[in-house]
């Protein structure tokens, strides 16, 4: 902490206009104000355009630059939730000139870049994919990820109550669908059972992006079905002059959910700091049919992070931590409870650089983190105390760092990138019940990814990724004298077009083919798993994963009507089947569950419209499909599909307050696997309201209803849908935010 606070105050954290220049006393002054409501603005960021001179607003809206060099300038004025403005004029010696600028309030909007997508951020699409950021993401806000994005084209959600609930992408699930934290990596396990959960609370993340099918060109295995990447930054990248950051607060009744969190950042023109903290609890969810026992949670997040920047070099370091604490809907008995602890700990850092030559843009990054989790079973005894025994115990070990080399434009080539990729960990797993021994893995890869611009309005992309991997096993007391170890070497390629025939479309399609290595569980799974509440046996001769799939898209952008279209093929080898038996394990009285080979397809696609016959009004339309089934042994339907579904909404944005409503209907899911059950359809209807306040920075309030009737109904993808449970009764969710 000393030495954090002596570089916060050292001399090289002095913002360019406490840097000493020559005295010309040639100085500007005046407020920023906003252009519709008159009001002076605060902490507003000026710049004098192609110098390192710059200051913020006071509280009262006012500025004051001063010594600057004679001269025409332009001033570039930014802030949080307005729009850029820019300013000219003319700086004389021995002169004050009073220059007030105007700006306009505007959405917190996205990016249209999905960094995810492409290593070169060329923003060309050749797979549908998304990005939340601002106040688009806090529309979104909910205690998990899974909840936060599962009502999106193409994405549902893996529901065991708020804290594990984890997003499904295209019917793909699990360990077929990656979650990265800033590129890479997070180190925990939710993607390998249902009742674990991803080791970062959702107000932690700045920006959420969804790339939909298979990106293991850029990720390797486990990203078979799609990424999911949350950016928090923790590093910083790109920061306002002086103090800046942002406090948030929700609560729910549907679970008496409280949440806060709070950034804060301090940057001058070449370093910046910033620490984060979030806090969470929650009680049990509240269902039309009462009450769902064992879902209650309570976690904890934060981080501490600097970044630099020089002229061709940049990068930072940040540590961070969190703790989980939540329980599962294992049993009915009140006597009887299942908690799931969790402890993460993370370092993160970023170096690119910028130099002459072909490879003109370097990027290292690296993720190491250990993460430790408990599943305990609790009962009650007649004293009134709980009694505990640890059933399943994970100590896992991970690093996950990427090299990045982008080369200039070379022939026919656009910018290219080639990558090393170094992905390790150690994990051992104890406890009264460990049905699976431990397991040690490191990979290896390269990959390579190149854009041909055939025509301004047509390029093609093609890449190429070889992995290799070894993974052995670690033995435990239920495995004490296991020993295998699996040797892989695989590759991932895929071939990509896309072609913008006119202003506003897009047109987009890529052939990939892509892998991935069995899990621990699948390949020796042997016992009952307590969280998940049902007996697992695994398969030591499964084969690796691999996938064959097209998919093509259609978006059109313009100033009323936005649409986009999506379809896809999906064909698999050795695709790995979460297979029900329909028989139950006589000692625990859990259902049994095999994992199983075979060749299967996916095939589905996903719509998304919009219409604003005015600039304020707008009404929106949605609507997913999946069908999954076997192609070798039979022609079965798969597991877990979700069901059709269609989504609509409307909106009226007035400036500063807006209104909307929703609806979401789900089809009946008939289309199943042998022993699983048949879910009926529903329709949710749900509203939003939100109001804007610019006083001091900027506030955002957002007001949400969901499952207005108060609807009961079951998911198709819960895996409490065996218990006769019922989803989320009615909620009214409060989410505040202060950007200042």
């Amino acid at each position: 902490m000393p030495i954090f606070l002596f570089l916060l105050y050292s001399p090289l954290f002095l913002s360019a206009a406490e840097q000493p220049r020559p005295a010309t006393d040639a100085n500007v002054f005046g407020h920023v104000i906003d252009a519709e409501t008159g009001e002076h603005i605060p902490f507003i960021n000026i710049l004098v355009e192609g110098t390192r001179i710059g200051t913020i607003t006071d509280a009262s809206g006012h500025y004051l630059l001063t010594n600057l060099p004679e001269g025409e300038h332009r001033l570039i004025v930014q802030g949080m939730g307005y729009e850029t403005a820019y300013k000219t004029f003319f700086a004389e010696a021995d002169k004050s000139i009073e220059v007030d600028v105007e700006i306009r309030s505007t959405a917190i909007d996205l990016a249209e870049v999905v960094f995810t997508s492409s290593p070169t951020r060329s923003g060309f699409r050749y797979q549908p994919d998304q990005a939340f950021i601002g106040e688009d993401l806090q529309r979104r806000s909910e205690a998990s990820f899974g909840e936060m994005l599962g009502s999106e084209p193409g994405v549902t959600m893996r529901s065991f109550g708020s804290a594990p609930s984890r997003p499904v992408i295209r019917g793909l699930d699990g360990d077929r669908i990656l979650v990265l934290q800033n590129g890479e990596r997070m180190g925990d396990v939710s993607e390998t059972s249902a009742d674990h959960s991803i080791s970062l609370d959702p107000l932690a993340a700045s920006r959420v992006e969804v790339v939909r099918g298979p990106a293991s060109l850029l990720y390797g295995s486990s990203a078979l079905g799609g990424v999911i990447n949350l950016i928090t930054t923790d590093i910083p990248e790109d920061w306002d002059m002086g103090s800046s950051g942002v406090l948030s607060a929700q609560g729910a009744t549907v679970n008496d959910m409280g949440a806060g969190f709070g950034r804060f950042t301090y940057g001058n023109e070449n370093r910046a700091a910033t620490a984060r903290f979030s806090f969470r609890q929650s009680g049990d969810i509240n269902t039309p049919e009462g009450l769902i026992t064992g879902t209650s949670m309570q976690n904890y997040d934060g981080s501490v992070g600097i970044g630099f920047l020089n002229d061709n070099l940049g990068g930072g370091f940040s540590a961070g931590f969190t703790g989980q604490s939540f329980e599962i809907p294992e049993s009915l008995d009140d006597d009887e409870r299942v908690e799931i602890r969790m402890q993460r700990q993370n370092m993160q850092g970023n170096l690119f650089r910028q130099r002459e030559g072909l490879f003109d843009r370097a990027q290292l990054r690296f993720h190491a983190s250990r993460m430790f989790q408990q599943e305990i079973e609790k009962e009650l005894e007649e004293d009134g105390l709980w009694d505990e025994d640890v059933e399943l115990e994970y100590e896992k070990y991970t690093f996950s760092s990427t090299l990045t080399l982008q080369h200039h434009p070379i022939g026919t080539l656009d910018r290219g990138a080639f990558g090393f990729n170094l992905y390790a960990h150690h994990m051992d797993i104890g406890g009264d019940e460990a049905f699976t021994p431990g397991e040690r893995r490191i990979s290896m890869a390269v990959f390579t990814f190149q854009e041909v611009p055939l025509t301004n309005r047509f390029r093609l992309q093609g890449g190429i990724r070889l992995d290799f991997q070894n993974t052995s096993t670690i033995p435990n007391d239920l495995f004490p004298d296991i020993n295998v170890s699996r040797h892989a070497f695989n590759y991932s390629g895929s071939i990509g077009l896309n072609y913008r025939p006119g202003e506003g479309w897009e047109i987009g399609g890529q052939f990939a083919r892509s892998h991935r290595n069995p899990a621990i569980e699948e390949l020796f799974a042997d016992g009952p798993h307590l969280g998940a509440g049902v007996y697992e046996d695994g398969n030591p001769d499964l084969k690796d994963e691999i996938g064959q799939g097209v998919d093509l898209f259609v978006n059109y952008r313009g100033e009323r009507f936005r649409f986009e279209v999506a379809g896809y093929v999906n064909h698999f080898f050795n695709f790995i089947i979460f297979q029900p038996t329909g028989n139950i394990d006589d000692l625990s009285g859990y259902p049994i569950f095999q994992y199983e080979g075979d060749e299967a397809k996916l095939v589905g696609g996903e719509l998304s419209f919009q219409f604003m016959p005015t600039e304020q009004f707008s009404l929106g339309l949605g609507a997913d499909y999946v069908n999954g089934k076997r192609q070798g042994n039979g022609d079965d339907h798969l597991p877990f599909i979700p069901p059709f579904r269609l989504m609509a909404n409307v909106e009226y944005d007035f400036g500063p307050v807006w209104i909307g409503g929703k609806v979401q209907m789900v089809s009946t899911q008939d289309r199943v696997a042998p022993e699983e059950a048949v879910t009926d359809g529903y329709t949710l209807l749900g509203a939003q309201a939100g109001y804007r306040l610019n006083l001091s920075g900027r506030h955002v309030v957002i007001l949400r209803a969901d499952n207005l009737l108060d609807k009961a109904y079951k998911d198709h993808l819960s895996r409490i849908e065996d218990r006769n449970i019922s989803m989320p009764g009615r909620n009214i969710n409060l989410a505040y935010r202060w950007y200042f």
